[in-house]
């Protein structure tokens, strides 16, 4: 066991609810369970949790790069050790976030990968972990909060997806296969959990300046019959600028504000615009076919 895991799981088994802190509306701290915490749109939730008075369980495969969080909030956040691919973990640690804070009212399903290249070119290893990561993952989080939620007749899940879930699109078309599940069965959970006080919300996110595309990326090997291709992809995206994370953050505080928040919610203007414009394509495309369609009965 390394020092960081050591560290995370004495801080898990000592937390409590002793801390006095509130945010800026004197309202009751709350507590978050965010996986994917130690980087990227994960780290900048985490802070954003803990600057307005939340308290906060962070989980992560690496949780070194939160040790300085853990020093300057003490009780307020614990990190746990956590890879959301191993199902039994998952639960083992929803278990210790529930014992070391006494709720949970905010589960954030962020931890995800990257997978870059043609649909031809990705090996059966390379989409199986994709979906490991990015569905299955949310998925087992989500299994294993449920009892605790549907229990205390409250909380709200947030599911990290993608504006890519709308459509595919060349050269990401794993991933955005991988948000397209996880966009379905938060549709579907969204009408299963209602009715015991349960919110969910699909977050769709345009680029942010995080490491989903250096550290959280793998590249397929390229076939060079894609290379025309590739180039015109790389002068559509040369040009393109991503966000702090930070914005992304203070939105997300405020969709858990709010006392009937959206089911799904996009973040950032030229996503939404993006996202809008494939929306009325494919609407025209139906239009268009609509009497072949007919035919159909």
């Amino acid at each position: 066991m390394t020092t960081a895991t050591a560290a995370a799981a004495a801080a898990a088994d000592t937390a409590t609810e002793t801390t006095t802190a509130r945010n800026p509306t004197d309202r009751n701290p709350r507590v978050w369970f965010i996986t994917g915490a130690s980087r990227g749109l994960g780290r900048a939730f985490t802070e954003a949790a803990l600057a307005a008075g939340d308290r906060v369980v962070g989980a992560a495969r690496d949780v070194g790069p939160l040790a300085a969080l853990a020093a300057e909030h003490g009780g307020r956040f614990v990190p746990l050790p956590l890879d959301v691919t191993d199902r039994d973990a998952v639960f083992r640690s929803v278990a210790r976030a529930v014992t070391a804070f006494g709720r949970l009212d905010i589960v954030v399903n962020n931890a995800g990968a990257s997978l870059i290249g043609m649909i031809e070119e990705a090996t059966e290893e390379q989409a199986r972990a994709h979906f490991d990561v990015n569905f299955f993952g949310a998925l087992w989080v989500t299994q294993a909060v449920l009892p605790y939620l549907r229990e205390q007749g409250s909380g709200h899940i947030l599911q990290i997806g993608s504006m890519g879930s709308a459509v595919g699109f060349a050269s990401t078309g794993l991933y955005s296969a991988t948000k397209a599940a996880l966009d379905s069965v938060t549709g579907a959970l969204a009408m299963e959990v209602a009715a015991f006080g349960v919110h969910v919300t699909l977050v769709q996110p345009g680029g942010y300046e995080t490491a989903l595309f250096t550290r959280g990326l793998t590249m397929t090997t390229e076939n060079e019959v894609y290379a025309p291709l590739r180039a015109e992809l790389a002068e559509m995206w040369g040009e393109s600028k991503d966000a702090d994370p930070a914005k992304a953050a203070a939105v997300l505080l405020e969709v858990v504000d709010l006392p009937d928040p959206p089911r799904r919610i996009i973040l950032g203007g030229l996503a939404f615009d993006m996202v809008a414009e494939l929306d009325r394509a494919r609407r025209e495309e139906y239009t268009r076919w609509e009497a072949l369609s007919r035919e159909g009965d």
